[in-house]
């Protein structure tokens, strides 16, 4: 028999369970306690899988939160993957390369010409 149990997060009622087995449970993911170690182990897991292989902080939440909660589940993603010194060196920019710089001409007289050339 499941027991359930009606919980306020921040500010919103919410329903969480116990499973058979006696793990909290909230909409069938599994409730991670607040300890920083264990998050930080599930967080690094998922990182270094051999399958997804340091994914970006959006596909690792996403595919995270299938299985698990836990309050602050996002920002901790993100923090950790910003931190990731493999995703820092080889995730590439996808923005156009920017062109050499070109100096403007220096008027003869002041405001000769007040924007730069076209």
């Amino acid at each position: 028999m499941q027991e359930k149990l009606i919980a306020k997060v921040e500010g919103k009622v919410s329903k969480f369970h116990k499973d058979s087995n006696g793990i909290i449970k909230f909409r069938d993911r599994t409730c991670i306690p607040a300890k920083e170690e264990l998050r930080k182990l599930i967080i690094e897991e998922a990182h270094k899988n051999s399958l997804s292989i340091h994914p970006g902080a959006a596909k690792m939440y996403q595919d995270l939160k299938k299985m698990f909660w836990w309050s602050g589940m996002k920002k901790a993603v993100v923090e950790f993957v910003a931190l990731c010194l493999v995703c820092q060196k080889t995730k590439v920019e996808h923005k156009k390369p920017f062109g050499e710089l070109q100096s403007l001409d220096v008027p003869d007289w002041k405001w000769e010409r007040v924007t730069p050339p076209i």
